[in-house]
């Protein structure tokens, strides 16, 4: 802890805004794959100013290096926070980037942020009788805020990649085969995507990962930050308004959006604010789509190694044994679609 102080207070220091004392730092729970730190930078001058470090793992932190296949679409950590400063820079409440870290810095990737009070806990989100003013207005605050992240312009971001409904089946599809695991559920998920791509999508940056968990809550005002933007990518916008209504991140709140809000108000409000026209079955289809890849992450979680062929974590072995609860809900929503 207090090595990772020392070297923080120096990196901060290459930016003479950035001096002072890092003081009351301390590690927060949540996140498999990165390290979060809250800490306070005290001036003389200035007083004290509340900020995040945000480590990107190490391979051997995050075990996705040993783990199946690394198709998967992933900015680095300086990629991450060129989008959410151009992000912000468009009127989304994404995080206030302060300071890229560099090799010499030695913490490894990642990126200081200005801290935004909040909750992200899905649970309290949805059912704690604090948030109920929140969550009256979240679904229209998702559909504004959707709808400011499509229309970000694609200028200066040639490091995304750009993954047509196509891309991601051929993608997600070379991990199924890479991972040596045999399901029938899975091969039918696949089968049931590979019949129902979309043919007509218009190209807009997309988060790819915008649900409850990811966003910083106030119990008022509501959402106030977006977080964790390094899947992003240039894809079909249709597919943030899918992973938003997707069971898993309902965290047991028994409405469509999120665990908190209705379809009508976040479709309605998306519109209202700009973004495209919302076609519904093809909402349905990323909410589908997005089910099997998240049952293939928690497969690549739970088959994560360190070196030497040991299980990375009990954490990650966790979330691998979770993998029947997005196929059933996969199962469940094309059912009904049917």
């Amino acid at each position: 802890m207090t090595d990772i102080a020392a070297l923080l207070q120096a990196a901060l220091a290459r930016q003479t805004s950035l001096s002072g004392n890092v003081e009351n730092l301390q590690r927060l729970s949540g996140g498999a794959t990165k390290a979060t730190w809250a800490f306070d930078l005290v001036a003389a001058d200035e007083g004290s100013r509340p900020l995040i470090l945000q480590q990107t793992a190490t391979p051997e932190a995050s075990g996705a290096e040993n783990a199946p296949s690394r198709a998967t679409p992933k900015l680095t950590a300086a990629q991450d926070a060129e989008i959410m400063k151009l992000a912000r820079s468009s009127g989304v409440p994404a995080p206030e980037v302060l300071l890229v870290l560099s090799a010499e810095d030695g913490l490894g990737e990642g990126y200081v942020t200005a801290r935004v009070e909040g909750e992200t806990l899905g649970k309290r989100i949805v059912s704690d009788d604090a948030f109920a003013p929140a969550r009256r207005v979240m679904a229209r605050q998702c559909g504004e805020i959707l709808a400011a992240i499509h229309a970000v312009p694609l200028t200066g971001v040639s490091f995304l990649r750009e993954l047509s409904p196509q891309d991601e089946l051929e993608i997600y599809g070379g991990v199924i085969d890479n991972m040596g695991i045999s399901s029938a559920a899975l091969e039918y998920a696949r089968r049931w995507v590979a019949e129902n791509v979309p043919s007509r999508w218009s190209p807009a940056l997309t988060h790819a990962d915008f649900r409850t968990g990811n966003l910083i809550v106030d119990a008022h005002d509501g959402i106030r930050c977006v977080l964790d933007w390094e899947i992003a990518r240039i894809g079909d916008p249709m597919q943030d308004l899918g992973v938003l209504c997707m069971r898993s991140w309902r965290f047991g709140g028994t409405q469509p959006v999120g665990g908190f809000g209705s379809r009508d108000d976040l479709y309605g409000a998306y519109e209202n604010a700009g973004g495209r026209a919302v076609d519904p079955v093809q909402v349905r289809f990323w909410e589908a789509f997005s089910n099997l890849k998240w049952a293939i992450s928690c497969i690549r979680r739970g088959l994560a190694t360190n070196p030497d062929g040991t299980p990375q974590s009990v954490e990650l072995a966790a979330i691998g044994r979770r993998i029947e609860e997005p196929l059933w809900d996969f199962l469940n929503l094309v059912d009904r679609a049917a």
